[in-house]
């Protein structure tokens, strides 16, 4: 299903198929989503009509918006800083990391995988 949209403590995700619309709540969701952006499709994991998970894909490219400035050729030291991606997320980046930088993270580890060109 494709995540459409946060209204107040629900979550709307919409049937690929059907275009039907299923709200989900905060207390389901939880954290699962925080690397996921409107459009994108997730996983939802019911029983008998009930749902009691939302998976989001495995890896996802965001923009980073917000870090401090990078340093070039510091590839090496295997040093991080913090970094705020465009869901309002933060993980760790390597310091060459900038400011509109499109990287690749791993949904299940919150982990950064590699710069997007």
């Amino acid at each position: 299903m494709t995540y459409s949209y946060m209204d107040g403590d629900l979550y709307y995700f919409m049937d690929n198929e059907t275009y039907e619309q299923l709200p989900v709540g905060k207390d389901i969701v939880g954290d699962s989503l925080k690397f996921v952006k409107e459009n994108e499709v997730c996983k939802i994991c019911s029983y008998k009509g009930n749902v009691f998970a939302v998976e989001a894909p495995f890896f996802v490219e965001l923009e980073v918006t917000d870090t401090e400035p990078g340093f070039k050729g510091d590839t090496a030291t295997g040093a991080q800083k913090p970094a705020t991606v465009e869901t309002g997320a933060q993980i760790n980046v390597p310091l060459f990391i900038n400011i509109g930088d499109f990287i690749k993270i791993d949904t299940r580890t919150e982990e950064y995988l590699s710069r997007v060109k």
